[in-house]
């Protein structure tokens, strides 16, 4: 089978989620590195005119949208399988992936995540206090649903890791090192253990953002 390349910025939470699943099916990739801010360019604007990130490429075939991508290599990749047989764990993985996108991103990954560590590390801008803190009762609210749905289960959607830990994952995981990460899991242990949990897996060590960075250096 071709090789997967996967265009992404190295750190991207969308992207780790592909990255992860790439991982855990033991298939080969490529990462084609993008500097931050390099998704406007033209050139990336040819593979997804929306400028975002990731865009696959496998065998000349192009797609972005990570959720599609997710499930393009869940198909094209079948074993081991990310996606439940039982149809409502997998209606459950399905929920927590938007949720993921719809919830976790917009609004609290996008604002809290940005201020925190895309401003001030990257674009040399002081953190909007003002926006963190508007954008944490959407947080709570997250969380909140996010530990409800996990329960006492090890996984999302049960007691397998399925495409909805590969989305969610990287997205809460990018806020654990922000300063108001011990606020919004403070009520949920659940979430802190889940995210260990993850955290621990080989697909999950060897996607962070400086293993990705040494990866880049050495090739």
């Amino acid at each position: 089978m071709s090789e997967f390349i996967v265009h992404s910025v190295p750190g991207s939470p969308f992207g780790r989620s592909v990255l992860i699943a790439l991982e855990e099916k033991g298939a080969g990739y490529r990462l084609a590195a993008l500097a931050p801010g390099a998704s406007k360019s033209p050139e990336h604007l040819a593979r997804n005119p929306f400028g975002r990130i990731p865009v696959l490429e496998h065998d000349g075939f192009v797609l972005y949208e990570t959720q599609a991508i997710l499930r393009y290599l869940d198909r094209i990749l079948p074993q081991p399988s990310l996606t439940p047989a039982d149809v409502k764990q997998a209606a459950r993985m399905d929920q927590v992936m938007n949720i993921s996108d719809w919830y976790l991103f917009q609004g609290v990954c996008n604002v809290i995540g940005f201020q925190r560590i895309i401003a001030p590390r990257f674009m040399g801008m002081a953190t909007d206090e003002a926006a963190v803190e508007a954008a944490m009762p959407k947080a709570h609210t997250v969380f909140a649903a996010l530990s409800e749905l996990l329960g006492e289960q090890p996984f999302i959607a049960g007691d397998a890791l399925s495409l909805a830990d590969l989305q969610a994952a990287p997205q809460a995981s990018f806020l654990s090192v922000t300063p108001e990460w011990a606020a919004l899991t403070a009520p949920h242990p659940n979430l802190v253990a889940w995210i260990d949990r993850l955290e621990s897996r080989p697909s999950f060590q060897a996607t962070t953002w400086q293993r990705l960075t040494e990866r880049a250096q050495a090739a």
